[in-house]
């Protein structure tokens, strides 16, 4: 028997904790994204709504979770999913088993709120959330939401079955460009966040000065991130890094890794090291170091940007749900 409950308040969300945690880890469509360990943080940091999210029970196990909030505007109030605009993956979790019925009662129950649209944008190929039908809601066919670049690792750390020649040779200059300004050291940094967010904002920020100053200039985005961070990292879904020549400090990558499947989330660089192509050689080392981990795709996440297919990159669309009510519901 399944049963659901409607949590509006921050203590009863963070309650969910290991709940939430197993669900997750059972959900085939579960991406860090729909971590605790990023959407509690998110919540705690904006709440930019009324709290309506959805958990579904069998007996004791947490089964079904649609992490929702209500959006209240004057055309009408809007349900959307916890982690939007920071997140490039949205989705609802459910035990793949009992994936229709889940579904049914998460329809059901968010029909008990007020709202006139329910959207789902950025859900991943395969998402649990495509699946959901109830009769008395009515949905539009799923269409293509954003470009997701992903490059299909082949191959060995040296990139040669999978990365194209001409990138590769870029790489190979910018090591040898970057070495005769000193010695080049690329490490990982995952005992201290805080310090690796530190650099990350610092060069995030000065890459982006005078071009919109970046995600990173919102005290509110650094704030979800030094919450957000420290979760990820102790559930080894980060991967972080710092790029040092000669001594200073001149680049950082922030991605994840989780069931084969690399995150390239966000990075900084020193304008001034811009001729080192600190970015690239950042990217070069998560690419390498995910095929040493087992990883098959390096998912460039949203945006088109030219860089990303100059390493062999192929567009993978996430799609978009909305939902309205039936006339007389």
């Amino acid at each position: 028997m399944l049963r659901s409950e409607i949590i509006d308040d921050a203590a009863g969300l963070e309650a969910l904790g290991p709940h939430w945690w197993e669900l997750w880890s059972r959900s085939p469509s579960a991406t860090p994204f729909q971590s605790p360990a990023w959407l509690v943080p998110w919540w705690r940091t904006f709440a930019p709504g009324e709290l309506a999210t959805v958990a579904v029970w069998r007996g004791d196990d947490l089964v079904g979770l649609a992490p929702l909030y209500l959006e209240c505007q004057e055309a009408g109030a809007r349900l959307l999913p916890l982690g939007i605009s920071l997140s490039d993956y949205l989705d609802v979790l459910c035990l793949p088993e009992i994936a229709e019925p889940v579904g049914a009662v998460i329809a059901g129950s968010v029909l008990s709120i007020g709202w006139s649209q329910w959207i789902l944008p950025d859900l991943p190929a395969g998402g649990a959330g495509l699946a959901i039908r109830h009769a008395a809601l009515e949905t539009c066919q799923a269409v293509g939401h954003a470009a997701c670049p992903v490059l299909s690792l082949t191959g060995d750390e040296t990139l040669l079955s999978c990365v194209p020649a001409r990138r590769r040779r870029q790489l190979r200059r910018a090591h040898r460009a970057a070495s005769r300004r000193g010695r080049v050291s690329i490490e990982p940094v995952l005992s201290d966040p805080q310090t690796f967010l530190d650099h990350l904002i610092r060069l995030h920020r000065a890459r982006w000065a005078g071009h919109g100053d970046g995600v990173l200039s919102d005290s509110r985005v650094e704030e979800f991130h030094r919450q957000a961070l420290p979760q990820l990292v102790a559930q080894a879904l980060a991967r972080c890094w710092l790029v040092a020549i000669g001594g200073a400090i001149v680049g950082a990558y922030y991605g994840f890794h989780h069931r084969g499947r690399a995150y390239a989330y966000l990075g900084g660089f020193d304008p001034a090291y811009a001729e080192e192509s600190p970015g690239a050689l950042l990217i070069g080392q998560a690419i390498s170091q995910a095929i040493c981990e087992g990883a098959e795709d390096f998912d460039f996440l949203r945006g088109q940007e030219a860089y990303k297919y100059s390493w062999g990159a192929v567009d993978r669309w996430t799609l978009r749900k909305i939902w309205t009510r039936s006339k007389g519901r």
